[in-house]
Order: structure tokens, then sequence, then C-alpha cells
């Protein structure tokens, strides 16, 4: 039955925005100096026609999410063209109802509609579900915001059965076995009891990144920020830190651990996770280095708290038995993590956790959010260098999810004159102090972005319907 809190779209606009690294950034076999956002506005309107408006954002990386060898600049164009046709799809989207429900709608039913026929149209090399899923989040986020805003209440807060009218078993299923039922049930019952205003941030140390001032070549940027690691870690008080890996190469990837573990041990109690970067075909890579670990680096293995997603992107057509890795160590999903289908699938494979990103959508993450916390599985919630008005859901929905710990932050490594307008807003969202984020600027309606604060210039709009 419907509510007087339903909504339906009625218009939007799109943009898109350039951001330069001041250090490179690497992806598997790819590195990128410079990276595209986009940025989504939706209006919204209810049955009486109230109207409101919410923005969403996501860095449109064309390297994490459709790995190719077309060139980037192709992959981006794609990525940007599929933006605008979203853009006239969520202009009018039929469908009326609370957020997940519009948004679940659209990721089953016209989002793979969309795709197939974008793919046929194009020819050559398909554009990937998760690149698709990656501009989809971007009208999907300002969905949320804009229902909140219409509202004027927090997203987070709309999430149970005042605002919704279909139960969570509407939406997903349990393992088959599984003592586990959805009926009734509404994301905010998955949400962590307590929410933090402080996280401990999560720092990549990238495959290209320089670990100590004794790799210093004389031609890096001179531009007040570190260039690193123990600089990092001096200056931000970092605790967490994610070692980037080849996953081709094994005695790399073990020195590369080992290198970023000592450093680590230096500076007191701190915590590692390895991402193998997807390129891992066989678990006894993975196993022979963290059995290696055991044997000469017990406290490196030690502080390694979790893997992540060693295994190739596509999970149905690489079904890899995973048990012997998380017998070892957790053993998180992240690309593989499409939705809450590939999260059931990877747990029957082994899998032990999931990594959320609002970026494959805020609605998509929320329900694998529920699925992966109501069978067990561990939760994180990991960065594609987010910045801008991309920080705020991503850092909330960590608040929200309950995560192993904390959440990972790049985008001030890469990019932090980027954020210089919303850090003025949001200083602590920005910048890691004493090894944490600062949430506590996050206030107000929808994602609590504070925009009419926020004084920054947008391009042309890309398309507006």
């Amino acid at each position: 039955m419907a509510k007087q809190t339903d909504i339906t779209t009625t218009s939007s606009s799109l943009y898109f925005l350039p951001v330069e690294l001041r250090l490179p950034l690497k992806f598997g076999a790819e590195a990128v100096n410079h990276i595209d956002f986009g940025r989504a506005s939706l209006t919204v309107s209810d049955a009486l026609g109230k109207t409101a408006t919410g923005w969403g954002e996501t860095p449109l990386s064309a390297t994490w999410a459709w790995p190719s060898k077309l060139t980037i600049r192709a992959r981006v164009e794609a990525m940007q063209e599929f933006c605008r046709r979203l853009a006239a799809e969520w202009a009018e989207y039929p469908v009326s109802g609370h957020p997940m429900e519009i948004g679940h709608a659209f990721l089953e039913n016209r989002l793979p509609q969309l795709l197939g026929d974008f793919n046929r149209e194009r020819g050559g090399e398909d554009m990937p579900l998760l690149a698709a899923l990656v501009c989809n989040s971007l009208f999907d986020i300002a969905l949320h915001d804009a229902y909140g805003n219409l509202h004027g209440v927090p997203v987070y807060e709309t999430y149970n059965k005042k605002y919704m009218t279909l139960d969570l078993s509407e939406f997903i299923e349990p393992a088959e076995g599984a003592s586990v039922s959805f009926k009734g049930k509404y994301p905010q019952d998955f949400f962590a009891p307590n929410k933090p205003t402080k996280l401990p941030a999560w720092h990549l140390v990238g495959g290209l990144d320089l670990l100590d001032e004794t790799q210093l070549t004389g031609k890096e940027p001179k531009d007040g920020y570190p260039v690193i690691l123990t600089e990092w870690m001096k200056t931000d008080g970092l605790k967490c830190l994610k070692v980037k890996l080849r996953g081709n190469d094994q005695d790399w990837d073990y020195q590369r651990l080992v290198a970023v573990g000592k450093i680590a041990q230096s500076y007191g109690d701190c915590w590692l996770t390895s991402d193998f970067n997807c390129m891992v075909t066989e678990p006894a890579y993975v196993n022979e280095i963290l059995d290696r670990l055991v044997l000469e680096q017990p406290r490196i293995y030690g502080m390694l708290m979790y893997v992540e997603q060693p295994f190739p992107y596509e999970l149905e057509e690489n079904k890899i038995d995973v048990h012997s890795v998380s017998a070892r160590k957790p053993l998180f999903m992240d690309e593989s993590a499409h939705d809450w289908k590939f999260v059931r699938m990877g747990r029957e494979l082994g899998w032990t956790g999931v990594a959320l990103k609002t970026c494959k959508t805020q609605t998509g993450a929320l329900l694998s959010l529920c699925w992966a916390k109501a069978h067990g599985m561990t939760l994180m919630v990991q960065d594609l260098t987010n910045a801008m008005l991309a920080q705020v859901p991503h850092v909330l929905l960590a608040q929200h999810a309950g995560t192993i710990m904390g959440v990972e932050v790049n985008g001030m490594q890469f990019y932090p004159a980027a954020s210089a307008a919303e850090a003025k807003v949001h200083p602590g969202l920005y910048k890691r102090n004493g090894g944490c984020l600062d949430l506590s600027t996050i206030k107000g309606t929808g994602f609590g972005y504070r925009l009419d604060e926020i004084e920054r210039e947008l391009p042309e709009a890309a398309t507006r319907f």
C-alpha cells in the first residue's frame, strides 16, 4: 500500500568534474594521473506536489570498474555517455515509493536493459556491470538524498517501517538452509547500535607509493603534502595501512608486505590489510605468502587484519573455492560483490567478509550490508578514492554499518586540493587527525552535505532533463 511519504522523480541534471592527481594511482596493471567525477542531481515530488532536490557524486574510475586493454579515455567516455542515458531515464522514472524501493526496481528491471542496449549499440567490448553500477550510483545516491531533504530528516532515519512500504523480504532472500528471515525486517534493524563520530582511517599504500626517504628521487611534488609513507604516518597519526600488491609476483608481494609491516611496527600498534588487485587465480598463491609470514614474520602476520579480493572480478566465471584462504585470515569480497546475490555466492565459496562501496549504489550497498550481517559475515567500507561530495555518503555508510575497523579514505593522498571547498565546512572529513576522520560536522537533512554552505562553482551541466 502506498504511503504519503512516497516519491517519484521529476527532473535530473548531470555534471562532470575533472580532477588531476598529485601522484599516480595504480589499479592492477594501470596507473592514472587524472580522474573525472560524475555529479548528479535529482528532483523528486510527493503525492501532494511538494518537491526537493538531492545530490550524488562518484569518481568514474574506469581502471577499477572496467579492467581492459581499451584506453582509459575510451572507457571513461563510454561511462560518461552511459551517465547521460541514465540521466534521461532517472528524470521521470515511473516507479514511486521509498528510495530503497525505487532504487531496487531500477537495479533489477531497468539497469540491465539499459546496459544491454548500450553494449549492443556500441559494439566491440561490452561495458561490464560494475562500471554500469558506478555510473548509476550518482543518481541512486541523489535519490536517497532528495528523499531525506523532502521529508526534512537525515536519510538514515528513513530506512524503517515508518517510511518504507516493503520490508527486506521483498528485496533479498536467505541462503539455502540458513535460519534467517527478512520478514518484518528493515535496513535500520541491521545498523550498528552505536554510531561513532570518529572513525579510524585506512591509508592506501599503492604499488607506486614511496615508503621512506631513501626512495625519493627529487621529482616528487612539493605542494606541502607528504609523499612518503613515513611522513603520512607522522602527520596523520595513521594506524591502519592497506597494502596494494601485484597478485602475479609472489616474492615482490611478500617483500612489500614485510617492508610496510616493519615501518608500521616502528609506529606502535598498527593494523594491515592486503589487496592483491584481483590478479590471483589460485588460492595457493595467497596461502603461501600467509604461511611464510607466520614462520618468518609472525608479528606482521598478526597485524594483518584481513585479505581483500585476491581473485578475479567476475565471480560467476571464476568460482574458486577459497576456504583455504579464509581459514588463515578473514577474506573480503570487494569488486566481486556487485550485489547481495554475489555476496551469497561468495559465502558459498568461502568468503567471510564484504567490502561495501557506495559507488555500487546506496541501495545495493544497504541490501548487501543487511544480507551479510544476517549471515554472520564481517563488513568493511572501502574507498574509491572519494573526494568532494562523494566522501559524505561513503563515511556515513561506514558509520552505520559497523565495520571491522573504521573506513578506508584516500582522497587526501591523491587530490587533497580537490576538496578544498567541502573541507571548509567539513574539515574532519578531508584531513585525518590522530589516525581518524571526524564526522561531527555532517548535519541536517538527506546526507547532511550542508550544500548551501559549500562554495563550489560547478561546470556547465553535461545534460539536463
